[in-house]
């Protein structure tokens, strides 16, 4: 009799377990979702081909938890702070830096590219959110633009080679420059459009009221990416 109760408590409080887990999953926006979760499948599954070398990090380890909290939470924070509702120019910034990235990388022998992706969506962020004081594992105090510097510095010292990371940064600069520098320039224009068959199949005319964002303008929740805006 008491091992069934205990086989009953435990049926049901897995069962709360996943209700609750598939709760939280369901409200990640969808980009970030279906991004994190082809990481980690991918990395489980060990798939090693041309396509997927954006979602391999590599066995499952400290790299591996490091890469998926920073690829979460800032590709969070840009889909749901400056592309809150421009859904198909994120996956337009996914597929431009990725091309970027896999024609860069080819000069410099680099296969697996999913932790230069992730510096490219840091870099993307930092310069959106210049004003933002970041802190990194208590010990430094700086600027958002200068987080992905500090990442290149602490791949260093893990011993890490810095290529990746100068390629995330070099892919993210680009991106940036082109989508937020130069078409405010004297004579400049934008040269990034998103095709409109992705503003198709991505943007909807009308977003829902009860939706509640996680703000772009704080990465906390990590001692090693919390910040706050000054003078807030």
């Amino acid at each position: 009799m008491t091992c069934q109760a205990s086989a009953g408590s435990l049926q049901f409080w897995s069962k709360m377990a996943y209700q609750t887990f598939q709760q939280e999953y369901l409200q990640i926006p969808v980009v970030t979702r279906a991004y994190t979760t082809a990481c980690v499948l991918t990395t489980a599954a060990v798939v090693w081909r041309l396509i997927t070398n954006f979602l391999f990090f590599g066995p499952v380890g400290f790299n591996f938890l490091f890469n998926m909290i920073f690829l979460y939470r800032y590709c969070r924070m840009l889909e749901e702070g400056s592309f809150r509702g421009r859904t198909a120019d994120f996956v337009f910034m996914f597929l431009f830096g990725g091309l970027l990235m896999t024609i860069f990388g080819t000069f410099v022998s680099l296969v697996f590219l999913g932790q230069a992706f992730t510096i490219m969506l840091v870099y993307v962020w930092s310069r959106r959110n210049p004003n933002v004081r970041m802190n990194f594992f208590g010990l430094l105090n700086f600027q958002a633009p200068f987080l992905p510097w500090v990442l290149m510095g602490f791949s260093l010292l893990l011993g890490n080679s810095i290529i990746v990371d100068l390629l995330g940064i070099a892919v993210g600069h680009v991106y940036f420059f082109l989508e937020d520098v130069f078409p405010n320039q004297p004579g400049g224009g934008r040269w990034l459009k998103t095709p409109f068959f992705l503003k198709m199949l991505f943007d909807t005319p009308e977003e829902d009221a009860n939706y509640n964002p996680l703000p772009e303008e704080r990465p906390g929740g990590f001692a090693w990416g919390e910040g706050q805006r000054l003078g807030g």
